[in-house]
């Protein structure tokens, strides 16, 4: 449980911004968030790598708990800034601190499932982050609308803290955790262990599933961070919703995520004969033709944007939350699940760098219509990118 609530609280660090993009602009000029995300994605992906092998070295604890404790000052700072630069490196910094929150939590629930039950476990757990989303977003929302933007970092930045402390306090390793050997006095079965974590990370590193994985979510990440960080955007320029009104509603992304992200785990553990990534594949083909729908749709009322954005949600999170988490865990296996974490997320954490050049390229150019179908298109690339990965999966 403390897993749960520690993931979904990282996203209060970085919801914030983009509930508040539009009046920060306003307010301090259209191009002060310039390159900001991009900074803010770039440490993220970085930071994938290195927190993904540090958790195998250092343990969940201590990353997570660290993690959180660095993310909750760089949100504070960022609240109290007003020149571009500041915000860079205080997102440069938060990037960084967020990154130790998948490989980290995740690394800790491998140790409670095992490769029977860990579809249906962490289709459940995966939750975390999309009521993490809802519930961030609700809450710099209701910052925002009372106390101005720079409460939509500060209020979030202390209960990211206190989060934080809890995880260092209470934190426990599960039946499946392997000792971590204290450098330079490890003997006997601790080096051994340590020799076998070596060759576990060296052997995730090579395995071409792990990368077909990371391929994958390169298409669904940029998908989702765009959708994260300019829905609200949208919704308030594009179809002139009030700035809470886009912040209340883009909400139904996270809402059909919760939904699609408990399916997708329950239906590829209940059919362990069929691999976990053709379940994947199959979902973002119907991603793209969600997506399409939302095009043609999103403007027609308040109601079918929410139900169709729902289902885009639905459809994304469900194999998001199955490819970073449970096919990840398998193959990273009991000594290296930390490090193969890092790397189909680090990879794809280059698609959510990418996202803010997409998001602004091709909408301010071409339009946001325009937009859209160029997720279509990476919808389809992530499907494809899953195929050489079809091979049945071990007992």
């Amino acid at each position: 449980m403390l897993t749960w609530v520690s993931y979904a609280t990282y996203y209060l660090g970085r919801k914030g911004i983009s509930v508040a993009k539009a009046p920060i602009m306003e307010s301090l000029g259209k191009d002060v968030l310039r390159n900001v995300e991009t900074a803010y994605l770039a440490a993220y992906m970085v930071g994938q790598y290195v927190n993904g092998m540090l958790g195998d070295r250092v343990g969940a604890r201590r990353l997570v708990g660290v993690g959180m404790l660095v993310s909750a000052a760089a949100c504070l700072v960022f609240g109290a800034s007003s020149v571009g630069i500041a915000f860079l490196v205080a997102f440069l910094v938060n990037g960084f601190a967020q990154s130790s929150g998948w490989p980290g939590n995740a690394k800790a629930m491998a140790e409670w499932t095992t490769p029977q039950n860990r579809g249906r476990v962490m289709g459940v757990w995966a939750t975390c982050y999309q009521a993490g989303g809802i519930i961030a977003t609700w809450f710099a929302t209701l910052m925002l609308s009372l106390y101005g933007w720079r409460a939509s970092f500060w209020g979030p930045a202390v209960v990211v803290a206190l989060v934080g402390v809890l995880v260092l306090l209470f934190l426990k390793p599960g039946p499946g955790a392997v000792a971590v050997p204290v450098a330079g006095v490890a003997t006997g079965a601790e080096a051994e262990v340590a020799a076998t974590q070596r060759a576990e990370r060296s052997r995730v590193l090579r395995n071409p599933t792990v990368w077909f994985y990371g391929a994958s979510y390169f298409g669904m990440k940029l998908i989702r961070y765009s959708i994260l960080f300019w829905l609200p955007f949208y919704l308030t320029t594009a179809l002139h919703y009030t700035k809470t009104g886009a912040g209340y509603m883009s909400i139904s992304f996270e809402v059909g995520g919760v939904l699609g992200t408990i399916t997708m785990g329950a239906i590829s553990d209940r059919y362990r004969h069929i691999p976990r990534s053709r379940f994947a594949a199959a979902w973002l083909v119907l991603l793209a033709g969600a997506i399409f729908l939302y095009a043609q749709l999103g403007a027609t009322g308040t109601v079918t944007n929410f139900v169709v954005m729902a289902l885009v949600g639905a459809l994304l999170f469900g194999p998001d939350s199955l490819i970073s988490g449970a096919a990840a865990q398998d193959a990273g296996g009991k000594y290296a699940a930390a490090t193969a974490l890092g790397v189909v997320n680090g990879v794809g954490s280059i698609g959510a760098i990418l996202q803010e050049y997409v998001t602004r390229g091709v909408s301010e150019r071409y339009g946001w219509d325009k937009l859209f179908y160029v997720f279509v298109a990476l919808a389809v690339f992530s499907a494809v990118c899953l195929v050489p990965t079809f091979r049945p999966r071990k007992a």
